[in-house]
């Protein structure tokens, strides 16, 4: 993995300026291209062809073409047999990138198996082309000014603000990131910069300024699979397909393993196609008289490991570990992305890129396969709305004695609505603390009837929800939080679950084949039964997350109250309600009402306000 950056004009300083404010992304080189109308700048993390031949930014061998690159190309070497050809003068991807563009142009993007962000620059078409993975595991962000002709591209917001462009919040993004603790592409929180969507090229012309972006795939709309033998043969094949490519490297590769499925079955695979012992590494919590609850997954892991017998490394973190890395955590994120395991995350990548370059993750698994929660009880509403009224009207009334809260959700229809009503914050509690005519400038209720939920009909709406969490919740908040907290160390993620092929399967997979009223996943666990650990299948759902409720009462408490002062950045005043912030922090820590995701969304936004827009 790397960096990559550029814009449409010569400064040499500019662009040393964006390399080196995402040096981290490439700490084993540095390279830069410069002509009469273009910038290209690249830091190299290298991890295919080690020899200074493969340094970015990399030239075709007719000079027409220039690249700079973020990614692999899992099936580059099968691809290069197609360039008889091609003079080719290295070993690595980024030369069968050049050429593949050479050959096909635009087109080539749909012969790549591989997690990318890349920049061609044509010299005779007088061209930019940009183009972003089908999941959208790598970021690339642009600035695009129609009025200068001007376009800037990175891996990073933060070095495209080394230009001398307005820093300006985008109030449409405001809402959004406040409601659902991320902002959705194509937006970021500044105006004016982009995130190129997923599955997108966008092409620059030089000679009149103006942007085209087209999508180049779509995961879904593929004739639905029923033969469930089929389908569990073809998700073995297809994972482990996945995992063997991805095993590609010239560097040392690992498994960030959890007590989950998806982490211990990439685990199993890896092992198979591995002559070596796999690495693996899990991080658990130091908190007192809590161990038990909070490191169930750390142990899992631990006996998961001994299973396969990999070389297992653990590590241990505490409050005091957050409270000094949280602010270099929220640099690194860019833009406000509220989740409490950032930070975690970010502490495993720094011990694992001692040991290792590549890590493989199990990301995505949830998304397609379905094995969130909410996609088990979104179906018992569906269920429970097929009832008669007179049905209902008996059933509600002893569903409520035991739970109110999803007695009253049991009636919310299909569409945007019941999926905001998992993924979004609660209006009366944002209300409470953000000026309300803040978040009335943007309508995420809208953002997401348009672009996911058109229709007032749906033929599987579980695995619509699951197609617009992939599409933004894992694209917007998961995947960007791994990537960036993984290369604040120049450590490079790949995630085997994301391979095109085996999302596209699990879109043909019918949502009742993935989920019931009283079980999620289901098809995959039946698949992965005979190769995983029998312990694993018994095991609840429990999620990935830290004890940071617990930590705000004690090593976090006192940052907090700074942080959510009125005085931490008064810049933001304007924004928010501070006694009444102050009021929902005295709440939580006295503990009469559970209130960390309203708070966890307020620290990362001063915190963030405070680097990157307080004067």
């Amino acid at each position: 993995m790397c960096a990559i950056n550029g814009f449409n004009f010569n400064d040499k300083d500019l662009i040393l300026k964006m390399n080196k404010i995402t040096s981290h992304r490439g700490p084993d080189g540095t390279g830069v291209f410069l002509d009469d109308n273009i910038s290209l700048g690249h830091n190299r993390l290298s991890i295919i062809d080690l020899s200074e031949r493969s340094s970015q930014p990399m030239k075709s061998f007719d000079e027409n073409f220039t690249i700079v690159f973020n990614g692999e190309i899992y099936n580059f070497q099968e691809l290069k047999k197609e360039f008889q050809d091609y003079p080719f003068k290295t070993k690595s991807d980024t030369e069968v990138v050049l050429a593949a563009y050479k050959k096909w142009g635009s087109g080539c993007v749909k012969k790549f198996n591989g997690i990318f962000a890349f920049a061609v620059f044509d010299k005779n078409k007088n061209e930019l082309f940009l183009a972003r993975d089908r999941l959208g595991v790598k970021p690339l962000y642009y600035y695009y000014n129609s009025k200068e002709q001007k376009i800037i591209f990175s891996s990073e917001i933060k070095a495209i603000l080394e230009h001398p462009i307005e820093r300006e919040i985008l109030p449409e993004a405001f809402a959004h990131y406040f409601r659902i603790h991320y902002v959705p592409h194509p937006l970021t929180i500044f105006k004016n910069i982009f995130k190129l969507p997923p599955a997108c090229i966008l092409k620059f012309d030089f000679n009149d300024g103006k942007v085209e972006i087209k999508k180049y795939w779509n995961p879904s709309g593929r004739q639905m699979i029923k033969d469930k033998k089929q389908i569990k043969e073809h998700i073995l094949d297809l994972l482990n397909s996945s995992v063997k490519m991805q095993l590609i490297s010239d560097r040392p590769v690992g498994v960030f393993l959890s007590g989950g499925i998806d982490s211990s079955a990439i685990l199993n695979f890896a092992s198979k196609n591995l002559s070596s012992r796999v690495k693996t590494f899990s991080i658990g919590f130091e908190i007192k008289g809590h161990e038990e609850k909070f490191n169930a997954d750390f142990r899992l892991a631990r006996k998961t490991a001994e299973f396969f017998g990999s070389d297992h490394r653990e590590f241990l973190i505490s409050g005091k570990d957050i409270l000094s890395n949280i602010e270099k955590t929220i640099f690194h994120m860019d833009e406000p992305i509220s989740n409490t395991t950032q930070t975690t995350t970010m502490l495993l990548s720094k011990y694992a890129s001692s040991d290792v370059a590549v890590i493989l993750g199990g990301d995505g698994g949830d998304e397609i396969f379905g094995g969130y929660d909410r996609y088990r009880l979104s179906r018992i509403m569906g269920k429970y709305q097929m009832m008669p009224k007179s049905a209902r009207k008996v059933i509600n009334p002893l569903i409520s004695l035991f739970n109110e809260k999803n007695a009253l959700k049991l009636n919310i229809e299909a569409g945007s609505e019941r999926y905001l009503s998992y993924m979004s914050e609660k209006e009366n509690v944002l209300l409470e603390v953000v000026k309300p005519e803040f978040l009335a400038k943007g309508n995420t209720k809208d953002f997401f009837d348009k672009n996911y939920f058109s229709s007032d009909k749906f033929d599987d709406f579980e695995n619509d929800f699951m197609l617009a969490d992939l599409d933004t919740w894992l694209v917007d908040e998961s995947l960007m939080r791994t990537d960036k907290m993984t290369m604040t160390y120049g450590l490079e993620e790949r995630v085997p679950f994301l391979d095109h092929r085996l999302v596209e399967l699990g879109f043909r997979i019918p949502s009742k084949f993935k989920v019931s009223c009283f079980d999620t996943k289901i098809i995959l666990k039946e698949a992965l039964k005979p190769h995983l650990p029998e312990y694993l299948f018994k095991q609840p759902k429990r999620g990935w997350f830290a004890p940071m409720a617990k930590w705000l009462r004690t090593d976090l408490k006192d940052f907090a109250y700074s942080v959510l002062s009125e005085d931490y950045c008064p810049d933001t005043k304007v924004f928010f309600d501070f006694v009444a912030i102050k009021k929902i922090l005295d709440d939580h820590i006295e503990k009469r009402r559970y209130n960390l995701n309203i708070i966890w969304s307020l620290i990362t936004f001063q915190i963030w306000y405070k680097k990157f827009m307080q004067k």
